[in-house]
């Protein structure tokens, strides 16, 4: 990524106390969300941010709008580090970053009407009351549903309906970034296309940097530019996504490529990745992939890989880039 970072994270990471009977079997442990995440996000470009359920995407991107604290790290808005602000300072912030969730009927007030919803952040932000309602109507036209939607609830509309009134809610205030948190992965393919269309269409026209949070790499590749890799609370490869996709450098990058669906399958393709996530309660010692990689060595079981820069921005955590080890096993 070369343009100058929006949004720089640095060092990010959660650990959330454990109580009696959990993950960690006894009280007073932890378990680890997020660990040591890093990366940034240019304005007018999106981020992709991949990997299997538990890994860690969602927390982190609610760790960088501080729906939740972070237990280390900074999250930098224009060189600001938001993680030290409060009241006002971190109001003004939120004006500025905004999400969209997975799940568009949970994130919509069944009591309230459209209107009201849309309105709910012009409210909070001081909009004044006579810029409301154009403002509204301007917003329901450029996700595409009628003017008398203001009118209706959200039990009324099907599942892409209701991305699009959560879509216009999140742009209320024109933010410089949001946070997509699996907007597409609950609906049908034909839908999934035409709001990622609606995605693309509102970046170009506004410059929204798009932190994208997914699990479907067939997507990821459609809409973003870059594009970060998590396992176990860690990004393990990052770079474009011609890069990562072209050459992937961790075997879990090229476990989660070879799962991708195929018309024709390649005879000489990654099986697809088997085995659950390591316990993050209870993470290892060495590699955090080492206990599901076919080429791991002794030295993955012992000692974690540092992140290897391979040129362009290219990165990934894996003993296999170190170009002095002997990788015979």
């Amino acid at each position: 990524m070369t343009n100058t970072p929006l949004l720089k994270v640095t060092d990010l990471s959660k650990w959330f106390p454990l109580k009696a009977g959990s993950f960690a079997g006894k009280a007073g442990g932890k378990l680890r969300a997020v660990h040591d995440v890093s990366f940034e996000l240019a304005a007018g470009r999106t981020l992709g941010l991949v990997g299997e359920s538990g890994c860690g995407k969602s927390t982190t991107g609610r760790l960088v709008l501080r729906l939740i604290e972070p237990t280390t790290g900074s999250v930098q808005l224009d060189g600001e580090d938001i993680t030290k602000l409060h009241g006002a300072q971190l109001k003004a912030v939120r004006r500025r970053m905004q999400i969209v969730f997975q799940d568009p009927l949970g994130s919509l007030n069944p009591r309230l009407s459209i209107g009201r919803i849309i309105a709910e952040p012009l409210v909070v932000h001081n909009l004044p009351r006579s810029e409301r309602e154009d403002r509204i109507a301007e917003l329901l036209k450029e996700v595409e549903l009628p003017p008398d939607t203001v009118k209706r609830f959200p039990h009324e509309f099907s599942g892409g309906q209701r991305q699009r009134i959560a879509i216009a809610r999140a742009i209320a205030l024109r933010p410089e970034v949001v946070i997509a948190d699996e907007p597409v992965s609950a609906l049908d393919a034909s839908i999934q296309a035409q709001i990622l269309t609606l995605l693309k269409h509102l970046q170009d026209t506004y410059g929204m940097a798009y932190l994208f949070i997914s699990h479907d790499l067939a997507v990821v590749r459609h809409l973003c530019h870059d594009v970060a890799v998590m396992y176990l609370g860690e990004i393990v490869e990052s770079g474009s996504v011609d890069q990562v996709y072209n050459d992937p450098r961790h075997p879990y990058t090229k476990a989660l490529l070879a799962a991708i669906p195929r018309a024709e399958p390649d005879a000489d393709d990654v099986e697809p990745l088997g085995g659950q996530l390591p316990n993050a309660a209870d993470p290892p010692a060495g590699c955090s992939f080492a206990s599901r990689c076919e080429q791991v060595m002794e030295r993955c079981r012992n000692e974690a890989p540092p992140m290897y820069e391979l040129g362009d921005g290219h990165c990934a955590r894996c003993w296999l880039n170190d170009s002095t080890a002997d990788t015979s096993g």
